[in-house]
């Protein structure tokens, strides 16, 4: 069901409009406001799901509507018509941030495209922002201990600019979360976020993941495909477990960072890229220089900005918080009951040392939800956490 609001003067239009769209679409709820003043008071009161507004209207005229509606922050799309000879006028609402406009006397399909249109485009950005929430939600970093502190003022401090930057820590600790913040917080957010996990791409498959190939260049390429570089464009590019890339693809990976251009395997036609590149590791890179198996100058181009992540060892006190956190997420995500931790379970869970950081708190957890009692106690977590 779409509610619509028709701001409109004139009754005989206001009388012919409202019939078009409900002869169009029984779902449509049309309210009529016959001037600015009371289509701006509807406007307050109600949900609509779309506007069509006059913009030469007594008391109050449509550009002043529309814009009172943006200052109040009402996210409704607005559909203008104007008179012949206003088209200016017309254009002008566009720039303030109507969705479209339609010259009166309305044509039938102009009118009826024009609505489809605004409100699948209002949907679209309802899906999407709820669809941010749960991104946002997926991979909040939650504690309130001084390391965790110290990264989020860093993320914050990083994320709009263009810098490169390398985390560093263990496995589990956390590492994709910061890549994705730092892409959430930048002015690159609503360009793609494209993770490569180059531990889990064969060696001989990297540069065509990487770079993508041309129809031909190797047995299985049956057609041509873009690489990651190319899905990346404008946004974000992780590269997650960067030192388990071979040398020659970290060659390939230095050229596209200098030049900020790629060949495609089997070609020799530069493609234009611009890409963010953040970068990830659990190995020691000074040592993996040393021993020939990361290239230096690689190096010096990701790491312009270091953000080491702390493994959970070094941040104990935010084990209730996590271990609250990860119930509730799960209880929800599996439409289970929500258990409670008894104080001396959080307690003993603080003795373990999590050699698999926070993803193994979040399994432990997992397991007590399905399988410990309610509250949980020191026997479950002996029972259930790691040996």
């Amino acid at each position: 069901m779409a509610h619509i609001l028709l701001i409109e003067d004139e009754e005989p239009i206001r009388r012919v409009m409202k019939r078009i769209l409900t002869d169009e679409n029984s779902n449509y709820t049309i309210d009529e406001a016959p001037d600015g003043k009371v289509g701006l008071t509807l406007l307050e009161k109600n949900n609509y799901d779309l506007v069509l507004c006059d913009i030469k209207m007594p008391k109050l005229d449509g550009l002043e509507v529309l814009q009172e509606a943006k200052k109040n922050q009402l996210a409704v799309p607005f559909i203008m018509l104007t008179g012949h000879g206003n088209i200016e006028t017309a254009v002008e609402a566009m720039k303030l941030g109507a969705y479209d406009f339609i010259p009166k006397p309305p044509d039938l399909n102009r009118l009826l495209t024009a609505v489809r249109h605004a409100l699948e485009n209002k949907k679209l950005v309802k899906e999407n922002k709820a669809l941010k929430k749960v991104i946002a939600k997926k991979y909040k970093i939650i504690g309130a201990s001084k390391p965790i502190q110290n990264i989020l003022e860093l993320i914050d401090k990083i994320a709009p600019t263009d810098a490169r930057v390398l985390i560093t820590g263990d496995n589990g600790t956390g590492k994709e979360l910061v890549a994705h913040n730092l892409h959430q917080k930048s002015a690159r957010s609503k360009a793609p976020f494209i993770e490569v996990n180059c531990a889990a791409i064969p060696s001989e498959l990297i540069e065509s993941e990487l770079f993508g190939h041309m129809k031909g260049s190797f047995t299985s390429a049956v057609k041509d495909r873009p690489g990651k570089f190319e899905a990346a464009n404008g946004g974000t590019l992780f590269l997650d477990e960067i030192a388990d890339m071979s040398l020659a693809a970290q060659a390939k990976v230095l050229r596209a960072l200098q030049e900020q251009k790629v060949q495609r395997v089997g070609s020799d036609k530069d493609i234009p890229v611009e890409v963010r590149v953040i970068a990830a590791t659990n190995k020691d890179l000074s040592k993996e220089i040393k021993e020939g198996r990361f290239r230096e100058d690689l190096f010096h181009r990701i790491a312009v900005i270091n953000i080491e992540v702390p493994a959970l060892s070094k941040r104990k006190s935010d084990i209730p918080i996590l271990a609250n956190h990860f119930m509730n997420n799960l209880a929800d995500e599996q439409g289970m009951e929500i258990k409670t931790f008894e104080n001396a379970a959080i307690e003993k869970l603080k003795e373990y040392p999590w050699s698999g950081n926070v993803r193994e708190l979040r399994n432990v957890v997992e397991r007590l939800m399905i399988l410990g009692d309610n509250p949980i106690s020191v026997q479950n977590i002996k029972q259930f956490a790691p040996k």
